[in-house]
């Protein structure tokens, strides 16, 4: 790619975003899921190109990124899965030998 086509796609790019943020349509939200994403994608590959400290670095960094953002969520999971084991607690028979 010369010069001209990178400074076509930049502007291309800058122009999109600027049209959506004028429509409303906030991609915030992607994009702070996308970014830990690619850390972690790229630690991916830097480990299966023998980069192993840059790699590892990037694979951190990414998934506490991620656990961040997936904070709620995974509140969310836990809360489940307590009401499951009470569930399972209330409901098990208990075995008398």
């Amino acid at each position: 790619m010369n010069g001209k086509s990178l400074i076509g796609v930049i502007c291309i790019l800058i122009g999109g975003l600027l049209a959506l943020k004028f429509l409303s349509i906030n991609l915030g939200a992607i994009f702070s899921f996308l970014l830990p994403i690619i850390l972690i994608a790229c630690g991916f590959i830097g480990l299966k190109n023998g980069q192993k400290v840059i790699g590892s670095i990037f694979l951190v960094i990414g998934f506490v990124m991620l656990l961040g953002k997936l904070g709620g969520f995974m509140t969310l999971i836990f809360s489940i899965a307590l009401i499951g084991a009470g569930i399972f607690f209330i409901t098990k028979k208990s075995r008398h030998h």
